[in-house]
């Protein structure tokens, strides 16, 4: 079964606010077995428009990756990270080729 991921590209504007939205959210991944392998960090943009803070993560499996995104844990987080910044989330299956 392929491994779920989030991709995220986000602008934050109130950073203090943002961890918040870390605290927030950190039990939603927990429960859902998510593992960073990007989290911010630093970014060169090749080609296109870009977002200074960019972030994967892995989840055991596709559907654990949706399952954590639509959970009431992280609903309470995005409403946050909603109001604070401006982004793109996408929940992607991985390839087991």
């Amino acid at each position: 079964m392929p491994k779920g991921y989030w991709v995220g590209r986000i602008t934050v504007h109130d950073p203090e606010r943002y961890k918040d939205y870390v605290s927030t959210a950190t039990p939603a991944y927990q429960e859902h077995g998510a593992r960073f392998l990007v989290r911010g960090g630093a970014i060169g943009a090749s080609e296109g428009d870009s977002r200074p803070r960019n972030v994967v993560i892995e989840f055991p499996t596709y559907e654990a990756a949706l399952a954590c995104y639509n959970s009431d844990t992280y609903a309470k987080a995005r409403a946050i990270r909603q109001e604070i910044s401006d982004g793109e989330i996408i929940v992607i299956e991985g390839h087991e080729g």
